[in-house]
């Protein structure tokens, strides 16, 4: 199903909904939650809002962020509905949320994601849209729900960072437009902009001087990558969520078109991202290694050594460009 106006009927029937989106929740997930929390708690309805992984410190300045629960197993309760946000596939939910689907409740999901795979009794998937916070924007406007400052401040967030602050080509004159909206809303979009992107925790940089320091860049200079240990977090006080971004500063490099971070999450287990420049759809290379994600950025998970892992990564990624033979010598 990809009807909105079939979801909002559902969603007006709602009594109790829990509400969540997907494991290492970035700001489309957490705004959209959030947003999509909020104004079903302010017309009425019960809400709980919760996910298996703790909303990242950056996003801990809006509006509802104290609200959301962080539980390995879904909070306990009745609920009539349950509401995933952002999640292309249900694994994505993490294993204990995912056991919800068996449960007896209506399950809703909205989604944006390339190559998205519906889980739902009612989906609504729109791969054009931005992020999945457009859809929630549509959705609340279809079903009438005042746009208050709060939930326009998640909804501005969610659209900001998966749009690259409105850089990437998914940014389109629709985005613009619930944008504009947004910000009569009282969106403001320069303090928001504030805490995003301009005030780092030291730690944050701290990261950033530490994995620059393991740049490496391919032999034929369009591939740049970069990678974070484990014992370089525990010796810089750094947390999982510092390292979110650094594969841009790889991809920033001048006639790089894919940068690529390989992020230990523990030993033997690496948390691969992909960002790339147009027209290189990481999306796709994600995608053979059982990830996913957007066109211009994406990522995967892969278990093995350092050297292992780098190497199937880095072999695709040449071999996905044109520019590789299989062999190990074509990257340095």
């Amino acid at each position: 199903m990809n009807n909105l106006s079939v979801i909002a009927e559902a969603v007006k029937r709602t009594r109790n909904a829990l509400v969540c989106g997907h494991i290492m929740p970035d700001g489309d997930s957490i705004g959209s939650v959030l947003a999509m929390g909020l104004a079903l708690s302010n017309s009425g309805k019960q809400v709980t809002m919760a996910g298996p992984d703790p909303i990242p410190e950056i996003y801990n300045f809006l509006p509802g962020a104290e609200l959301f629960q962080t539980h390995e197993k879904p909070p306990s309760g009745r609920y009539d509905t349950l509401i995933v946000l952002d999640c292309s596939i249900s694994e994505r939910m993490g294993e204990n949320f995912r056991d919800l689907l068996e449960h007896d409740m209506v399950v809703i999901s909205l989604d944006h994601h390339i190559g998205s795979e519906p889980f739902a009794a009612l989906n609504f998937i729109d791969c054009k849209a931005a992020a999945t916070g457009e859809i929630v924007f549509d959705l609340l406007d279809l079903m009438g729900m005042p746009l208050t400052v709060d939930i326009a401040t998640c909804l501005y967030t969610a659209i900001i960072t998966d749009t690259g602050s409105f850089q990437y080509e998914n940014t389109t004159a629709g985005t613009h437009y619930r944008i504009a909206r947004l910000i009569e809303g009282g969106a403001l979009a320069d303090q928001i902009h504030t805490r995003l992107y301009e005030e780092k925790p030291l730690a944050s940089l701290r990261l950033l001087g530490s994995a620059l320091d393991t740049l490496n860049l391919s032999a034929c200079g369009r591939i740049a990558w970069m990678t974070v240990r484990r014992e370089t977090l525990g010796a810089l006080g750094a947390e999982d969520e510092h390292a979110d971004g650094l594969a841009g500063y790889a991809r920033a490099i001048k006639g790089v078109q894919v940068g690529v971070l390989f992020f230990e999450k523990e030993p033997g287990k690496f948390k691969v991202g992909f960002r790339s420049k147009n027209p290189v759809d990481v999306n796709r290379i994600a995608r053979v290694f059982g990830g996913g994600g957007h066109s211009r950025a994406a990522g995967c998970m892969l278990e093995g050594s350092l050297p292992e892992v780098q190497e199937r990564v880095i072999v695709a990624v040449l071999n996905f460009l044109g520019e590789g033979n299989g062999r190990h010598n074509q990257y340095s």
